[in-house]
């Protein structure tokens, strides 16, 4: 099992939803294959993105040896960063590729040159350790991962919700199937501290 220290949340960007600025994080897992980047974020805008999210992008950061990509979901402030990353598996639900189109999708974001993506068809193990739930709801087909740590399984839940308060209470099928791992940690991609649930060992 790996460390929990081993997951490293990365704030890509922020974009405005109702007149309030949004964190916009993913993550990188090191393992022992190398590293695990959990959604891209953004490197770039257009302007109809601006004038709609008002994206404020911030510096790449230096995550090491990119062996992997995971995307939670595919909407643009999820993967594009993907185009960073032509010819790395890139692992998506093969609902959530065939959900992508337009209007709904930046199409350009998710198709592109050397693209390389590896589809997945529900729950399932990717890596030692690090495997994906399927929690469709925000889209078709979003997945979280699941990282499997010395303290306890640990969630990087990208959308699986928005709201934090949702997230503790449950009642929704995709937050249900998280807490039915009775996990240490569950991050969310517009939250920047997780939550720990009380039976939680950290």
């Amino acid at each position: 099992m790996l460390d929990p220290g081993a997951i490293r949340p990365v704030h890509f960007c922020d974009v405005t939803v109702e007149g309030a600025l949004w964190p916009v994080y993913g993550w990188t897992i090191e393992t022992t294959g190398g590293t695990v980047l959990v959604d891209t974020g953004m490197i770039d805008s257009t302007p109809e993105l601006d004038v709609e999210w008002g994206p404020v992008l911030r510096a790449w950061p230096d995550l090491g040896d990119v062996v992997a990509v995971v995307n939670t979901h595919l909407h643009f402030d999820h993967c594009g960063g993907n185009r960073r990353f032509a010819g790395t598996p890139t692992y998506v639900q093969r609902a959530e590729l065939e959900a992508a189109v337009e209007p709904d999708y930046l199409v350009d974001w998710v198709r592109f040159d050397g693209e390389s993506y590896v589809e997945l068809d529900g729950d399932g193990p990717l890596f030692e350790d690090v495997s994906v739930l399927f929690t469709p709801g925000h889209s078709a087909g979003h997945q979280a991962v699941v990282v499997e740590t010395t303290a306890g399984p640990i969630v990087l839940g990208g959308d699986v919700t928005h709201s934090m308060d949702e997230l503790v209470t449950g009642g929704i099928p995709p937050v249900d199937r998280v807490h039915a791992l009775r996990p240490t940690l569950v991050y969310l991609a517009h939250h920047e501290r997780p939550w720990r649930p009380s039976w939680g060992q950290l």
